[in-house]
Order: structure tokens, then C-alpha cells, then sequence
């Protein structure tokens, strides 16, 4: 069958990708590996110019029912307590939603394929995992595991760290893995209760154990380093999970676990974003450490940028110029901004050396108390600066 673009993989950038093109009225078809919409929780964290992407897609509204408004988030030590404390509101001049939303990106693809499926000619094929993409002329090919193929002009990579498309592409995914491997717990214990004003995002410092507390809806997450050479049945073991749960706060009892999960993280960029007719976003194109909860917005930001200049190109209005522009673009953000933000975030929080922490301490404490620095930084970490930049900023966390 012949499509005029064809998407490859089904999670948010994904589908935000497809739902741009078919509000613009292209006939496009989503190619998902499972069998649905993935339950997992993973992001959960939306920045203000991802809002106002997903304003104008029509579906912040049923976002917002699901998730949590958060304005506030902050820096803690681990053994001082709170070091300073930042309010998005103070973004009210710069974008119509200065707050963050909290909720699982499981939330949003539901709500990003029904809309989808109001248009006709728009398709997700689910248990379709792509096998191989090949490119002749003025076409692209995908086949999928169970031997079934589609055509289609463009192709767009949206499937994940390890994507297929890209690896067909030949583009080397450049970059490193950190040494620590992150650990992720997931709680229905009330941390605001075991933990007297703290806020709904939490980054706490500390040189041999730092953590991220963060609300989602439903329950909390915290992040944890974990040593490499640790076995990884070890870590996920509910007595050592436990164990570092007590060290969070002692209960007195054991924490209430929804789950633990364990997984490597890795900073990589794609050495293009485009071969021929295809194209990658999100994942497919760069990954980085969730330490800011950059990666789903910058994703999703990827994919209504590209799918825009895809809709420009297809309709005569711009030429394959401009299309590379715009990738150009996307990866420069993804190495000038949000790896460089991202790692240093992880660098902060674990900082060794006893005077480096406390002077960026005192900054932020210094940055906190001064409304014109904290707009220009939380610009940068709320990812303002990466679509609209205003002037320059300090390094963020």
C-alpha cells in the first residue's frame, strides 16, 4: 500500500509527528512494534513551549485532566536540606503556561491516537515491528517482522534508541554511556508527607548519592545512581531496593513499591537527521539522561518542527533547503543545548568537591532571590531558550 508519509513507532513523538501531518491533511500510517500503546510510565515531565505545542494540536486540555500543574520545583543537599526553590510563574511574560505538567507520557498517546483516528486515511498498525527500510527514487519501503510492506514518499524514524530506521540509514549514533546505571523506583507512599516541604520536582545533590524526587499523578518516582558493577538482579531485589529507601526516609516499615526498574543511560546524537526520504526525531535521533526532563519535550518538539517543514515541503511552499534547515536545527539543539544541559545537570549532582558544591549552592540560593537571572534561567531549563532563544544563560539543573 502507498502512504503519503509513513511513521515509525507509536509513542508520543511518534504520534505527535503523524497528528501534525494529518491536521494539515495528509493520509499517514503509524507503524508500532507492540501490540499497543506502551503502559510504561517513563517521562513525565512537560515543559511550557511543549504545552503550547500540544495547545495547538488540540489535546493539552485532556492532557491537563490527567496530570498534575506544578510551579514550583527544587534543589535540595542531602544532608542540609533545601537549597533553593524556583517559580515558573515568573515566566508569565514569556509563554502562556509558566508551569510544568505532570503526568506519565502514557497518558498523552491514548489521547494523541484517538485524535489521530478522526482522520480519515490515518492508520496505526500495531505488532508491526519494522524490519528493514529501503529507498529507490522517489519512494521508501518498510517491512515489518510479519512480512507485510508499505510504501510511502517520506519516511519518519520515530522508534526509539535503537531504531531501526536509523541504523538503516547507516548514520552513526555518537555519543557515551554513563558509568552509573539509573535506577527508578515507583512509590505510593506520600513523599510531601515524609518529607515536609518538598516540592512536586525535587533535584538532590549530594557526591555519593544523589536523587530526583518527582510527582506523577499517581505515585512518586525516585531516581537513583547505581554502581556499575553491581549485579543488576542485586539492585531491583526488593531487600536492596528497600534498603535504599530508608536512606531516603525510615518509615519505621517497609515503602509501598509499585515497581523498580534498572536501565543504562546513554548521550547520543545522530550524525544526520536525514538520508533521502527519511528522517529521524525523538529518540531515534538523540537520547540523553533524563536529569532536567528533557528528552520526551525535546522529542516532541522535534516532531511538530519536522512534521511542519514536511507539510511546507509537500505542499510547494518551501524546497528540501528548508527541510535541512530545520533538521540542522533539531540536531544543534540536541548537542549545543540539550546535552550540554543535561550533563552538566548530572555533573552538579554529584558533585565531589566540598567548595564547588557549596558555591553553586550559593548560586542558586543567589539566583533564586533575583526575578531577572531566575527568568533567564529557567527560560533555559524549561527549554524557552531552545525554540525562541532571548539572551544568554547560565548553566542549568
Amino acid at each position: 500500500m502507498t502512504n503519503d508519509i509513513l511513521v515509525v513507532g507509536a509513542g508520543p513523538v511518534g504520534l505527535t509527528t503523524a497528528l501534525v501531518l494529518a491536521q494539515a491533511g495528509h493520509a499517514v500510517t503509524v507503524l508500532e512494534a507492540g501490540e499497543s500503546l506502551s503502559a510504561e510510565s517513563r517521562a513525565s515531565t512537560y515543559h511550557p513551549p511543549t504545552l503550547e505545542m500540544l495547545a495547538d494540536l488540540g489535546v493539552l486540555d485532556a492532557l491537563r485532566e490527567h496530570g498534575i500543574v506544578s510551579q514550583a520545583f527544587q534543589y535540595r543537599d542531602r544532608q542540609d536540606g533545601p537549597v533553593a526553590e524556583l517559580d515558573l510563574g515568573i515566566l508569565a511574560d514569556d509563554t502562556p503556561y509558566p508551569f510544568r505538567v505532570q503526568c506519565e507520557q502514557s497518558k498523552l498517546t491514548p489521547i494523541l491516537l484517538e485524535r489521530l483516528r478522526q482522520h480519515d486515511g490515518c492508520t496505526v498498525e500495531f505488532g508491526e515491528p519494522a524490519t528493514s527500510v529501503t529507498q529507490a527514487d522517489d519512494r521508501v519501503t518498510v517491512t515489518s517482522a510479519s512480512g507485510r510492506s508499505w510504501t510511502a514518499n517520506w519516511v519518519v524514524g520515530a522508534d526509539g534508541a535503537s531504531s531501526v530506521v536509523r541504523k538503516s540509514t547507516g548514520a552513526e549514533f555518537e555519543g557515551i554511556t554513563y558509568p552509573e546505571r539509573f535506577l527508578v523506583v515507583s512509590t505510593t507512599e506520600d513523599l510531601a508527607a515524609v518529607l515536609p516541604g518538598i516540592a512536586d520536582v525535587n533535584y538532590v545533590f549530594d557526591p555519593t548519592e544523589w536523587l530526583v524526587l518527582l510527582r506523577t499523578p499517581e505515585h512518586w518516582r525516585i531516581l537513583f545512581p547505581t554502581d556499575p558493577d553491581s549485579p543488576a538482579d542485586a539492585e531491583v531485589a526488593d531487600a536492596r531496593v528497600q534498603e535504599r529507601l530508608r536512606g531516603v526516609a525510615d518509615l519505621g516499615r517497609p515503602w509501598e513499591l509499585l515497581h523498580s526498574s534498572l536501565y543504562l543511560v546513554h548521550q547520543r546524537v545522530a550524525e544526520r537527521f536525514r538520508t533521502g526520504r527519511v528522517v529521524l526525531v525523538g529518540d531515534a535521533a538523540h537520547v540523553n539522561n533524563p536529569l532536567g526532563g528533557m528528552g520526551m519535550n525535546s522529542g516532541i518538539h522535534d516532531a511538530v518542527l519536522t512534521a511542519r517543514a514536511l507539510v511546507a515541503l509537500l505542499a510547494g511552499e518551501a524546497d528540501l533547503d528548508a527541510l535541512d534547515v530545520v533538521l540542522a536545527g533539531r540536531r544543534d539543539v540536541a548537542l549545543s543545548y540539550v546535552r550540554k544541559v543535561t550533563h552538566d545537570n548530572w555533573k552538579q549532582l554529584r558533585e565531589q568537591d566540598p567548595s564547588a558544591r557549596a558555591a553553586h549552592h550559593a548560586e542558586l540560593r543567589a539566583l533564586a532571590a533575583d526575578p531577572v537571572a531566575a527568568r533567564a534561567y529557567l527560560r533555559r531549563t524549561s527549554m524557552i531558550d531552545s525554540l525562541r532563544p532571548l539572551e544568554p544563560a547560565g548553566d542549568a539543573l
